[in-house]
């Protein structure tokens, strides 16, 4: 089989990577409309059996010509392409799966459900770390259970050392950041499924030292599709963002006050949009290199043989020096990667559009983590 990875960014790179290392795919290439990026990407996977070309996703007969040669498909380019890239894919009989990061496109992309089943296309959009990763752990979580009370989903990407204004750097794209923060995040309760606005319902969390005592609060994207797959197994499920003491409280108001709005403003007779300036901003002020963490907790409570139980599951993630691969790439590249190989294996055989919590089996990627050095630890009380 083959397989090929959209975009040369940091993620593309971090998947390729992991494919290159763990699977048995036939072909792997990488594509990017930038040469730069691409050439960057070469650099960075040398030595590697990584194929790279140029390929625009905004031209759908060089895209559907392309995806023709392939069996598999991952998309890591922004979200707002995804939906446009599962029609190409179904049509092509090309499985595809995708980092996500936004509800409004999972929800189209489930519309195909039909179309990718009579293909026999397997599509699994939001496969990265969070939703994707700690969408698998949620799984176990009700399954373990006989009864769930409450599944609470905690993820952070941190710098290891923070630096203000916001004690925090890039580790993914911008956009994506912002968009976590502006859209409603969606939370299961009581058999609703309910729109709260992001950065708020603040709560402290802890970490062992050297991170203490965290923060957590509401943001879009994290919950994915798991309150509708949940929503007669589970009584109440949210999603919350790690971060550092005090970074809601700073960033929050520069988002009330129009920075991230898509909205054109004209000043001294010139059009800008707030968000592009504001993304700029972020890009040239906040640091993009230096030392990552990646910090999860999940936590379950429910029924098992009529007992009460507390679940509590635990991953804290560092950069990768051997290999300098940022936290963010292994615990975002490598679920995706693992979800494509268990289809290469033959371990994912249904067609449609699912969840991650919907078809991946749960102790197989587990397994898959644990070859990864990716420690999730699990404590039942």
């Amino acid at each position: 089989m083959n397989i090929i990875v959209l975009g040369a960014g940091m993620m593309g790179r971090a998947i390729a990577f992991d494919l290159d290392k763990f699977s048995n795919f036939d072909k792997i290439t990488v594509v990017d409309k930038d040469k730069n990026s691409l050439k960057s990407a070469e650099q960075f996977l040398k030595n590697r059996k990584v194929s790279f070309d140029i390929l625009d996703v905004k031209k759908k007969n060089d895209v559907k010509k392309e995806f023709q040669r392939y069996d598999v498909v991952i998309s890591a380019i922004p979200y707002y392409f995804n939906y446009d890239l599962t029609k190409v894919a179904i049509e092509t009989k090309t499985h595809f799966l995708d980092l996500g990061g936004n509800n409004n496109i999972v929800d189209k992309q489930r519309s195909l459900f039909k179309q990718a089943k009579e293909n026999h296309v397997t599509v699994i959009p939001d496969c990265g770390l969070a939703p994707g990763m700690t969408s698998v752990i949620a799984r176990d979580i009700v399954d373990f259970l006989d009864a769930v009370e409450f599944i609470k989903i905690r993820v952070g990407g941190l710098p290891l050392n923070p630096m203000p204004p916001f004690y925090y750097q890039i580790v993914f794209s911008p956009n994506g950041l912002i968009n976590e923060y502006v859209e409603d995040a969606l939370v299961l309760d009581h058999g609703k499924i309910v729109a709260k606005k992001s950065m708020t319902e603040i709560e402290k969390i802890k970490f062992p030292y050297p991170f203490g005592n965290m923060e957590a609060f509401l943001t879009s994207g994290g919950t994915s599709t798991m309150p509708y797959t949940f929503k007669n197994k589970v009584v109440y499920l949210d999603y919350k963002t790690i971060r550092y003491p005090g970074h809601c409280s700073m960033f929050k108001p520069l988002i009330d006050v129009g920075l991230a709005s898509e909205k054109p403003v004209e000043i001294n007779g010139i059009k800008i949009i707030p968000r592009e300036l504001f993304v700029d901003m972020l890009v040239e002020k906040l640091p993009v290199k230096g030392k990552d963490v990646v910090l999860v907790k999940l936590f379950g409570r429910g029924f098992k043989n009529g007992i009460k139980i507390d679940l509590e599951y635990s991953i804290i993630d560092y950069y990768d020096e051997k290999n300098s691969l940022t936290s963010m790439m292994r615990t975002t590249g490598y679920p995706v990667s693992i979800n494509a190989q268990l289809i290469e294996k033959g371990l994912i055989s249904d067609y449609g559009v699912f969840g991650n919590e919907e078809i991946i089996p749960t102790e197989m990627f587990f397994e898959e983590l644990k070859k990864r050095k990716i420690i999730l630890d699990k404590k039942i009380r």
